[in-house]
């Protein structure tokens, strides 16, 4: 007979993982792709038509990682949940990021209200100054207040395309794809 651990230390594990996942993209998405790895990242911060960017390469190196734990959890079981933690997190990037964000996908939805236009907009806000520094809201998942985030791009004093907020439009110059 299974005792609840039995169950619940792997659903810990799952959601632990996620949740640690938010906060490592968002550091990682300051230090290093705004830091060092910006080489990789800039790319995502100019137009271009491409299916692909030089930045997606960090979502192969996530990737690797998660693989490389999946394998690694046929030795010590809960490295297969965490395995399974970051590959959750990597489809949240992918729907919310990729898809809704940067409309990589054959459709394009605009949100309107919610917590998915909090998300829509912050990133707009990201992508609102025009090279690597002075940006706010690194996060993929969680999206501080719009407000918080205009307010901070002000006090940066670097300027910002305010058209980052228009709603009706997704591919701004303010928004590369």
């Amino acid at each position: 007979m299974e005792t609840v651990l039995y169950y619940l230390v792997p659903i810990l594990l799952v959601v632990g993982t996620v949740a640690f996942m938010e906060w490592f993209a968002t550091w990682s998405h300051k230090h290093i792709m705004h830091g060092w790895g910006w080489g990789w990242h800039k790319s995502h911060h100019e137009p271009h038509d491409d299916a692909f960017e030089k930045n997606d390469l960090y979502a192969v190196v996530f990737a690797g990682v998660a693989i490389a734990l999946f394998a690694a959890g046929e030795w010590w079981r809960p490295l297969t949940w965490i395995a399974l933690g970051i590959t959750i997190y990597g489809f949240l990037y992918f729907v919310l990021h990729d898809g809704l964000v940067h409309q990589r996908w054959p459709f394009k939805y605009i949100p309107r209200k919610g917590y998915l236009k909090r998300v829509y907009q912050a990133h707009r806000l990201h992508h609102a100054v025009e090279d690597k520094d002075g940006c706010v809201s690194f996060g993929f998942v969680y999206a501080p207040p719009v407000s918080k985030l205009v307010k901070q791009l002000h006090e940066n004093r670097k300027g910002f395309d305010e058209s980052a907020l228009k709603e009706d439009e997704p591919s701004t110059p303010a928004m590369p794809r």
